[in-house]
């Protein structure tokens, strides 16, 4: 009765059934997965925030395919604080990165067509895929461990990767789990590979803002050299997932951008997904993210940094665990003994510490040895966890 490509695996993995039977049994859990910021203790503008959304102009209904231009307008003043120019007429909105990522492959695929997307990534891309009838294929990331170079794209891998049916590349600037950016000399190399294959390069940058190392990143946006979809929204950048707004922005050469534009357009015609309310707020809601990355006291790039300064005091102290480099956004990664699988680890550190992470495999980590941990965790609920789980070693 139900289409193939709805034939999941629903049955709940053994880690989340034993979060659930610790969780019943009322034993106390210590959550280093926190990825919600509305629950993680932050403090907000609440008085702005409720008083954006009671914008008159929210009483009527004027749609616009692209989204409200005043809304366009915030978000590419956004843009320009990242040094990329870009007009309210490059801009789509939509309800999530998820649904710009539908739209992005519904204009660039067939059936069965393909899209690179790295590894290691967060594992939404393949119900995202599927949905669409779009094949993903791998291509990795690897990590310098003898030399100061961190993360990089392995380069030789990613163009073997590529068939006659490959539509487009996924970034992710800066990546998650591994939070390194998209370097320059990457960038020039992705342009080149995309421009003379005809193909798309897709920047996922709903951490962009989030910096921790090194100089503020440029943003795909301003990319003229190869069509370019470059994604944010409100649910990271401004710690308002509720909100449910996002945006595609697309760039490029003139007669490909305006025929992707032309395409975008339609669909979201067709779809007119944002709600009013919502749009009317955005440039409230941007003028508020500098309140909840960093004017507040304790926000969020100050709790990551203050719980990576926790993290590599309590790695000092032990010799069998180590921290990859992280760039920006809100995760860090644990290089473990590979005693077991991370998976195995991770069910013994919640049964018997009440330590909850997620094992590096969630993230398509090719080999056992990894734990990924929240930076946005609360300090103190940061600090025990870590204490726990190096415990384990």
């Amino acid at each position: 009765m139900f289409a193939d490509r709805t034939n999941w695996n629903m049955a709940a993995n053994r880690l989340s059934e034993a979060l659930r039977q610790r969780r019943a049994s009322g034993k106390p859990v210590v959550d280093l997965t926190a990825s919600n910021p509305t629950d993680c203790g932050f403090i907000y503008d609440s008085e702005a925030i409720l008083q954006a959304l009671s914008n008159p102009a929210s009483l009527s209904y004027n749609p616009e395919p692209q989204g409200l231009k005043a809304a366009r307008a915030a978000v590419a003043a956004y843009y320009s604080t990242h040094g990329a120019t870009v007009s309210a007429g490059d801009i789509i909105l939509t309800t999530s990165t998820s649904e710009a990522y539908s739209f992005i492959f519904r204009i660039l695929c067939n059936p069965g067509d393909e899209v690179l997307v790295p590894q290691p990534s967060y594992p939404l891309f393949d119900f995202l895929a599927e949905i669409q009838d779009v094949r993903l294929v791998r291509y990795p990331l690897v990590y310098d461990y003898a030399g100061d170079h961190g993360w990089q794209i392995d380069f030789h891998a990613l163009e073997q990767a590529l068939t006659s049916r490959t539509r487009g590349v996924i970034v992710v600037h800066p990546n998650n789990p591994t939070g390194h950016f998209t370097r320059a000399g990457e960038l020039a190399r992705l342009n080149e590979i995309c421009s003379m294959r005809q193909m798309a390069l897709i920047a996922d940058e709903v951490f962009l803002d989030f910096v921790l190392a090194g100089n503020r990143p440029v943003s795909f946006a301003g990319n003229a050299d190869a069509l370019t979809f470059t994604m944010s929204g409100l649910s990271k950048l401004c710690g308002l997932p509720q909100m449910k707004s996002a945006w595609l922005v697309a760039s490029g050469p003139r007669e490909l951008k305006t025929q992707a534009l032309e395409r975008l357009e339609l669909i979201a015609d067709t779809y007119l997904s944002g709600n009013t309310p919502v749009q009317t707020a955005t440039a409230e809601f941007l003028d508020q993210r500098r309140g909840f990355q960093t004017q507040f006291q304790t926000q969020l790039i100050t709790r990551v940094r203050q719980n990576l300064k926790e993290l590599d005091g309590q790695l000092v102290v032990q010799k069998l665990c180590s921290r990859l480099e992280v760039e920006g956004g809100w995760y860090a990664i644990l290089r473990v003994p590979a005693t077991r699988s991370d998976e195995g680890l991770a069910i013994e550190l919640l049964t018997t510490r009440g330590v909850y992470v997620h094992p590096g495999h969630f993230y398509d980590f090719p080999a056992e040895g990894y734990v990924i941990v929240s930076l946005i965790t609360r300090e103190q609920e940061f600090a025990t966890g870590i204490e726990l789980l190096l415990s384990m070693f």
